[in-house]
C-alpha cells in the first residue's frame, strides 16, 4: 500500500518484472524508433526479448521464464500496426503462458499496456525453446530453429556501458537501454513472410524492472 496525502490507498498488484531484455531490429545504430523517427528503409524488422529473473503476473510466479516476440513494424514506430509472432517458454504452465499472454497483450495494464497498443495484430502464440543469455556484457538469444542473435554493448572510454535514457519510445519502460550491436541476427518464419537475415545491425540490451498496481 501506499499513502497519499496521508490517507492509505490499497494497490492490487497487477505484475512485477524484473530481469534483461535483448532486442535487435534491421535499423543501422542506432535504431531511430527509439527516438520516434521513422525506422531507416521506412520499416523495421526486430525481435524484442525478456527474460525474467524474478516477477508475478496476477499472483502468478513466471521467474525463469523467457518471452520472445518476433515483429515487423512497418513505418513509424509510434503510428502502430506492428505484426508480432510471439513465443512463450516451452518450461511454462497454461497457468505460466495465459499470464504472460495476458500482460504484454495489454489486457492488466500500466506501461506494457502503452506497448501492446502499438500491435496490430498478433499473428500466431507459440511455445518454443528460448536461450536468453548475457555473460560479460555479450547476449545470446536462440528460439528453437526460428531465431538467432548474438549480440554486444558500445562501451565508453571508461569501460562502462553507453546508455540511453529517456527516450519517447521504450520496450522496456523506466528503465536506461544499454546502445548495442548485433553482430548476428536470423528470423526464419517463412508462413508469416518474416525470414530475414542481418550482419552488424542495431541492438538495445537492458536490465529493467517494471511494476503496474492498481490502486483501489
Amino acid at each position: 500500500m501506499t499513502v497519499v496525502q496521508n490517507k492509505v490507498v490499497s494497490e492490487d498488484l497487477m505484475y512485477e518484472l524484473q530481469g534483461s531484455l535483448l532486442e535487435a531490429c534491421s535499423c543501422d545504430v542506432l535504431c531511430p524508433c527509439w527516438i520516434g523517427e521513422d525506422p531507416d528503409g521506412g520499416s523495421c524488422d526486430a525481435f524484442i526479448a525478456y527474460h525474467f529473473d524474478a516477477g508475478t503476473i496476477n499472483g502468478v510466479d513466471i521467474g525463469g521464464l523467457n518471452l520472445a516476440n518476433v515483429v515487423r513494424i512497418p513505418g513509424n514506430v509510434l503510428a502502430g500496426s506492428w505484426k508480432i509472432v510471439m513465443f512463450v517458454d516451452d518450461r511454462a504452465t497454461d497457468e505460466q503462458l495465459n499470464a504472460l499472454v495476458d500482460a504484454y497483450g495489454g489486457k492488466l495494464g500500466g506501461p506494457l499496456a502503452d506497448l501492446a497498443g502499438l500491435v496490430g495484430e498478433v499473428l500466431d502464440v507459440r511455445r518454443a525453446k528460448i536461450s536468453h543469455e548475457i555473460r560479460d556484457g555479450a547476449g545470446t538469444l536462440r528460439v528453437d530453429d526460428f531465431l538467432s542473435s548474438e549480440m554486444a554493448p558500445y562501451q565508453g572510454p571508461d569501460g562502462s556501458i553507453t546508455t540511453l535514457q529517456n527516450t519517447i519510445f521504450s520496450t522496456v519502460p523506466g528503465s536506461p537501454a544499454y546502445i548495442a550491436k548485433a553482430s548476428s541476427h536470423t528470423v526464419n518464419l517463412p508462413e508469416f513472410g518474416m525470414v530475414w537475415s542481418f550482419e552488424d545491425r542495431n541492438a538495445i540490451q537492458s536490465d529493467y524492472l517494471i511494476r503496474h498496481a492498481e490502486s483501489a
